[in-house]
């Protein structure tokens, strides 16, 4: 039972791995798409139930949602027609995440996804973000989710930088 949720994160990797060979917004594509978002939910419920918590696992995780972002990122791409301030801000929301990770990486030599609700709001958002960009337009999907993430990214700079121990399950800036 102890192995059930990495078992779920590296079935989340090969599952984005296998999107690639799916249309973008097909229902094949939709299909392999909600196991991988079942699979994430499921590996940090049954790790929390069953007592299998790991750095590791901790981890693996947070590279299946890497994984998972980056190839569904790549495949929509073409269909997304992005204004020039969309992209800038996506970078300049990338550039806040990795100046994160180099704050972690100084203070506590290792580079980590800090489990915030503003994190969780945006891992979210992501995961639904095929669903919004049909149903709102880009535009509108595209600005609600730069929000959202640029918040949960200075949250999760500012945590890194005032925080005076590594705790990767802190929900909020306000439980320091």
């Amino acid at each position: 039972m102890k192995y059930i949720p990495n078992t779920l994160s590296a079935m989340r990797i090969l599952l984005s791995l296998l999107l690639l060979l799916t249309r973008p917004l097909s229902t094949g594509f939709f299909a392999i798409y909600f196991m991988c978002g079942l699979s994430d939910m499921l590996d940090g419920y049954f790790a929390r139930r069953f007592g299998a918590s790991s750095k590791f696992g901790a981890a693996l995780d947070s590279l299946g949602d890497f994984i998972m972002i980056l190839i569904v990122l790549y495949m929509m791409f073409p269909y997304l027609d992005l204004t020039l301030t969309i992209i800038l801000w996506i970078g300049a929301i990338g550039g806040i995440r990795i100046a994160s990770g180099i704050v972690s990486l100084l203070k506590y030599k290792t580079f980590v996804f800090l489990h915030t609700y503003g994190n969780k709001a945006t891992g979210f958002l992501l995961f639904c973000f095929p669903l919004l960009f049909m149903f709102l337009g880009v535009e509108k999907a595209a600005v609600f989710l730069c929000m959202t993430a640029t918040i949960s990214a200075v949250e999760e700079l500012l945590i890194q930088i005032k925080s005076k121990k590594l705790n990767q399950d802190i929900i909020s800036i306000f439980h320091l």
